[in-house]
Formats: structure tokens, sequence, C-alpha cells
């Protein structure tokens, strides 16, 4: 049986959202409804964040009405800050923190538990993205930091290969999902929950929905810091997690050639244009060492992303070589942070971790407990 969207409009119009009985459909918060072709239903309801605890009733019911509609296979329902054309805009933001000071506040539903959640981005993919989020994500947890991982880029989930991690993530209560363990980090990709091969054709609104559902509907506890390995680009993606998320800052990762700095560029003007602090610039892929004679070679050029970062008057986090031995991990699932941990490469994550901590706290990580070794 299809179910149309005449048929979710009709459904919604049983889900008040006020005391006056004003019905969802025809209070103008709600998205466009997409049914997809295994009438799975999505759809976002438009708030203003300081509303966040009061429409969540709502978005239950809503979500509850359509599935227990007949032939409906599924429901991506979720509340989002994103502003349509009827509606006020959101309050200004407090700029950017400077380099060591602490980011502002953001609005947005908070996630309960979770102090920070940064954003680590880029303007283009092949800049090695997500294997700086894996390690970077590590190597805070190594500076005895309690730290999450959420893999948001549902077009290409690569974090269940970082980590070597396969099966689904179990069903704890209701919806609400138990974090997968990576080398003692929590960590949640939308990999998790689909066959490895299966191509995600996903809208806007699809993909929306898919992020703020594995941000809300998991088990993330008490967390100091949620890293969030973002799609590449621009969009619908990075703009749910700007504008319907409390984030602390951003990440822009980047090689050092030109091709990747205009759309590093492109990253941080997005970021700064939805009010959320940058945190830094990472330069990976900065040097290759030659493992046979030791000469240095600038494959990707040298430098290009500090001197973007002081040109956009952003902090500049450190560079990370392009190195056999971190490709090699990351293809086998074993982290180079988490594999060898007091070699020359995760000295350089430790690093990096630690100034971002710095610039988004305004001070050192705790120290982490020391290892007590039996003989």
């Amino acid at each position: 049986m299809a179910i149309t969207r005449d048929d979710v409009l009709k459904a919604l119009s049983a889900v008040t959202v006020d005391a006056g009985g004003t019905t969802l459909p025809a209070s103008g918060r709600l998205s466009q409804v997409v049914v997809d072709p295994t009438n799975r239903v999505m759809f976002s309801i438009l708030i203003d964040p300081s509303e966040a605890e009061r429409f969540e009733s709502v978005r239950r019911r809503a979500e509850g009405t359509i599935l227990a509609m007949p032939g409906v296979s599924g429901v991506f329902a979720s509340l989002t800050s994103e502003r349509g054309p009827n509606q006020p805009a959101p309050p200004a933001q407090a700029a950017p923190p400077q380099p060591g000071r602490p980011a502002p506040p953001r609005t947005g539903p908070a996630l309960p538990g979770v102090r920070h959640i940064v954003a680590v981005a880029s303007g283009k993919g092949g800049v090695g993205k997500s294997t700086t989020a894996c390690n970077l994500a590590l190597a805070l947890s190594a500076q005895g930091l309690k730290v999450g991982l959420l893999d948001a880029d549902i077009y290409g989930p690569s974090v269940p290969k970082l980590f070597g991690l396969s099966g689904k993530p179990k069903v704890i209560e209701e919806r609400l999902l138990a974090p997968m363990d990576g080398y003692g980090i929590k960590v949640m990709s939308i990999g998790f929950l689909i066959e490895p091969e299966t191509a995600m054709i996903w809208r806007g609104p699809m993909v929306q929905s898919a992020i703020t559902q594995m941000l809300r509907e998991v088990a993330w506890g008490d967390l100091d810091i949620l890293v969030v390995d973002m799609p590449p680009g621009t969009g619908d993606a990075q703009l749910t997690m700007a504008q319907a998320t409390p984030l602390s800052g951003a990440v822009i990762v980047s090689t050092p050639q030109d091709l990747a700095l205009i759309d590093a560029r492109r990253g941080v003007t997005m970021f700064r244009k939805v009010s959320v602090p940058i945190l830094g610039v990472i330069e990976n892929m900065a040097t290759f060492i030659c493992p046979n004679c030791g000469h240095a070679s600038h494959i990707f050029g040298h430098g290009g992303a500090r001197e973007e970062a002081a040109r956009l008057d952003v902090p500049f986090l450190g560079e990370i070589p392009l190195d056999m031995t971190i490709r090699e991990t990351s293809d086998s699932g074993r982290p180079v942070v988490a594999v060898n941990p007091d070699g020359p490469h995760a000295k350089v994550y430790r690093g990096i971790a630690a100034q971002l901590w710095a610039n988004l706290t305004g001070g050192p990580a705790p120290r982490a407990a020391p290892r007590i070794v039996i003989e």
C-alpha cells in the first residue's frame, strides 16, 4: 500500500500544537513532508530553540500518529530551528571567541549530559577529515576526557571502518539506541544501521531528520565532548547541526594545496554566517617523509592552511603528516592514536587535541588516570 503526502497531512491534522487546538499542518511549522519508495515518512517541525522542550511532546505525538498508519515502514520526525518564511529571525548570537578564550554558549536544545559538541568539517572530500576526527576523538580521550564520536556523514559513513566496528546498536528503551564502543569512546554512525553497500539517495529533510535522531535518540550519557564527523561541503547536514544543535564550535580540516583551501574558506564562511565559532584549522597530509631515505616531500604543498588560518583570523591547531602508518592503521580499523599511543603520530594528534580543548574552554584538559601495569 503506497502512502501519499496527503495521507500524512490528513493524519497529522489530528495533532495539535497549542491550547487553542491549532493543528500541526495549519500551524505553519511543518516542513515539506517526504515519503520514500519504502513508505518511510520524513518531516521536521520548525521551532525557536527556546521552544524545544515544549515541542518535543508534539514531535512524539506526530511520530506516533504516523507510525500507527497502515503501511508506514518508519518515521523520521525532528525538531529544527531552521526558520521558514513566516517565522521570526532567531536571537542574535555572540561573536566567535578569540583563541584561548571559552566559546560562548549556543542556543538550541542541548543534549543532556554533553558539555560540548564540536563539528569536524571540510569544504571538500578527500582531505582526511574522518581519519582526523577519529584520531582527534581518541586523543581527547587520552587526556582524561569523556568523549563520544558521531558520524554525521550520511552519504559516506567511514567511522565503522576506521574503528573496525560492525553489527547493530542495541535498542535500550523505546527508540533509544546504545552507542557502540570504539577503544573506550562512544560511537554512533548511520553505517551501523544500513548495509555496507547501500547507497543513501536521500534528500535534505531525510538527512536532517537522520542526523537529529542520531544526536537525540542515542544514550550518550555524560560526555565532556561529542566530536561530530561532518560530511564534506556546506549543505543540509551542516545547517542542521549549526541551527538545531548547540555547537560549541567547528574545526576545519584541509590539505595545504590551493584547491582544498578554497573550499576550506567556504566552510569557515558558512559556520561564521550561522554564528558557530571556529575553534581552529588543521593542515592534514602536510609533509611526506620517505621511509627509505628520510627525505621530506611536500606533495600537496606546505603551510597553506596555516597561512589561510592567519588570513581568516582563526586559530591554527597544527599539521598532520602524510604517512603510510596513519593510512594503514585507518584501513585496518586500528586508529594510530589507539594502537600506538606513544608513537610520533599519536603525539601530533594529542598536541592538536590539547590546543583544541584549550581554545574551547580556556584551560587544559584533566590529566588521564595513570595506567596500572600488573607484573
